[in-house]
């Protein structure tokens, strides 16, 4: 003989009557209810914005800094300003998809690498026309 995996239990609130008036429900091993998992504890992966976007009040579409990631590719800290680029695009999309939060998380990422990018190319700028005009002065 092969042992069940199910059973029968008196669940509250979700009982029918078996015939012999009694409130029970069969249930496998793997449908027994559990308290709620916290949202923290569900998945390790991007958390999805539907569970957010219930609580909080909408607050209109998240930036993405596209101008910014673009006036940042004119600068020569070429990696830095394609990869800030990059990340404009993709919140793009998950703003366009309903990923509120992702879109809003590869926003700042954009914006930060976007002026990163700026400050560091206006360094290497500022440092290149000083050592030329300090090398013209010397000849």
């Amino acid at each position: 003989l092969r042992g069940s995996k199910s059973f029968t239990a008196a669940l509250p609130g979700e009982t029918e009557r078996n015939g012999h008036g009694l409130g029970y429900k069969s249930v496998s091993v793997g449908h027994l209810e559990a308290a709620p998992l916290s949202p923290s504890r569900l998945s390790l992966g991007r958390a999805s914005s539907t569970a957010t976007s219930t609580a909080a009040p909408e607050q209109g579409r998240p930036r993405d800094y596209l101008v910014l990631a673009i006036f940042s590719c004119f600068c020569p800290v070429w990696p830095i300003n394609v990869v800030a680029l990059v990340f404009s695009i993709m919140s793009r999309n998950s703003g366009q998809q309903g990923d509120t939060d992702g879109a809003r998380r590869l926003g700042r990422m954009a914006r930060l690498l976007s002026v990163v990018s700026i400050v560091l190319g206006t360094v290497i700028i500022v440092l290149y026309i000083s050592l030329s005009f300090r090398g013209n002065i010397s000849s």
